[in-house]
């Protein structure tokens, strides 16, 4: 029985694969099935996530163990009463406000990483000294750093013209920038190419059992 179920749930992957795969010829209700499927097997099992791994151990469990040491646990559970009031039109002016105190929360943490990771590091790369380096390739890698950032930042200036010595820097921080582009598009097909041959090996080895792993 065991083994029954194991088939059946590969021809089922299997299936659902070449469903997902005939949107390339042109949008089916084949792939419109194996998109809702998957839509709602992911919405029931964030949600069970949710209910057993979040709400849980997080609210439910404190607050029956130790309701005294807990009970500043109750404002997120009162928050997220009343986002649940959204799907009440008459008081759906309630939700507004968890809604905002999330969206700022988020934004200002958010604001402080990326300032961190974006700004204060970059500028701390770049000001160190490019020859403090232990070979030739970090010694090149440090000045290219350099260069890159100045003149990346010299093309987003707008108050001054781009012409003579700055529109040469300026171009110069287009190629660093195109080149960046172009890196974060290659790393994004790699991600795609790997989930492509997960599903191929998926294909020819669990399902057809044409390779081995």
């Amino acid at each position: 029985m065991v083994h029954f179920f194991e088939v059946l749930g590969i021809w089922i992957g299997a299936l659902l694969t070449f469903a997902i795969f005939s949107f390339l010829y042109k949008d089916n209700p084949f792939y419109k099935v194996a998109e809702q499927i998957f839509v709602g097997l992911s919405a029931g099992y964030w949600f069970v996530y949710t209910i057993f791994f979040i709400l849980l151990p997080n609210m439910y469990n404190p607050l029956t163990e130790n309701f005294a040491a807990n009970w500043i646990k109750l404002i997120p559970a009162l928050l997220g009463v009343m986002m649940l009031m959204r799907l009440i039109p008459s008081i759906e002016w309630v939700s507004r406000f968890p809604i905002a105190l999330v969206i700022g929360t988020t934004s200002g943490v958010f604001f402080l990483r990326y300032l961190k990771s974006d700004v204060i590091n970059q500028l701390t790369a770049t000001i160190m000294n490019p020859f403090s380096g232990n070979n030739t390739v970090m010694i090149v890698g440090q000045i290219l750093l350099v260069i890159g950032t100045f003149t990346g930042v010299v093309y987003f200036y707008f108050s001054k013209k781009h012409e003579g010595a700055f529109g040469v820097t300026a171009r110069i921080g287009i190629y660093f920038l195109m080149i960046s582009f172009g890196a974060a598009f290659g790393y994004t097909a790699m991600a795609r190419i790997s989930l492509l041959i997960g599903r191929l090996q998926f294909l020819l080895g669990d399902w057809l059992g044409i390779i081995q792993p």
